[in-house]
């Protein structure tokens, strides 16, 4: 019997100060990555998918951003490419 199948883990890997585009107010926003790695046996070996989004913390509001808006992002964020970004990763399973 071989068991197999997906885990999401979720990073969180910048907290900016934007305008929402749904609620209008300058407030923090998460910038999130969301990667499914495929498992065999309950070891993750390689992701089959990863995922970047914003979420404003006033409103709520998730918007999905790609890989390069997000690396545009955390350069902003944090003051350059080479600066460590804010967080560390969280490695929650999460479920849709």
């Amino acid at each position: 019997m071989i068991i197999f199948g997906t885990k999401g883990y979720l990073y969180q890997l910048a907290i900016l100060t934007l305008v929402c585009g749904r609620c209008g107010n300058p407030a923090a926003h998460t910038l999130r990555k969301r990667v499914t790695k495929f498992t065999l046996f309950f070891v993750p070996l390689f992701p089959v998918s990863t995922k970047y989004a914003t979420q404003c913390t006033f409103c709520g509001a998730e918007q999905k951003v790609t890989k390069e808006q997000a690396d545009q992002l955390l350069a902003q964020g944090t003051g350059g490419p080479g600066a460590p970004a804010y967080g560390s990763p969280q490695q929650q399973p999460y479920r849709h």
